[in-house]
């Protein structure tokens, strides 16, 4: 009876085990390991000239809860959705044993050294303007809606352009 019970708890173990690598592998695809990221970089900044943005990269893997959380914030909450579709051409840069996209990431300053996700903006020629640690943005389990709205208020086309700080000067 004992090795009946034995055996039955083995194969219940094993049966949640591959329950849990199969939903950990049907989990959100934002990142891809196979992408070119320097040709998607390069066409993201040609984006964003256009459309007078700045570039958001959100560099992380779909292994990595955090980036996870984060984008279930900003693609979730339509006000923050908002604002980051309005002055950000996003892309996902993938880090993950498969991908590492070393020469990528230097070339950006190296800002996995800040883990992940870790932010990077470029402006409309490509030029990195600010690395943000996401950990300055966390609150709890996820990510304060307050912070990453100030982080991406603070890092916006708007928030860069000269003539916003002369035209608030004639307004006093």
């Amino acid at each position: 009876m004992k090795k009946i019970l034995f055996i039955a708890a083995i194969i219940g173990l094993s049966v949640t085990a591959r329950a849990q690598e199969a939903a950990k592998a049907e989990g959100p695809k934002i990142y891809n390991p196979a992408a070119d990221a320097k040709a998607e970089i390069a066409a993201a900044v040609k984006t964003a000239e256009v459309q007078h943005k700045n570039v958001l990269l959100q560099i992380g893997g779909n292994w990595c809860i955090w980036c996870l959380r984060f984008n279930d914030l900003v693609t979730k909450d339509a006000e923050l959705n908002k604002y980051m579709n309005d002055n950000f051409v996003v892309l996902h840069v993938n880090w993950s044993p498969e991908n590492k996209n070393e020469k990528v990431l230097a070339d950006l300053g190296y800002p996995q050294r800040f883990g992940f996700p870790v932010f990077v903006v470029l402006d409309s020629k490509g030029n990195r303007l600010h690395t943000q640690n996401s950990g300055y943005l966390e609150e709890g389990k996820g990510h304060s809606k307050a912070k990453v709205m100030e982080f991406f208020q603070g890092w916006a086309p708007a928030a860069l352009d000269p003539k916003s700080y002369v035209e608030k000067e004639k307004a006093k």
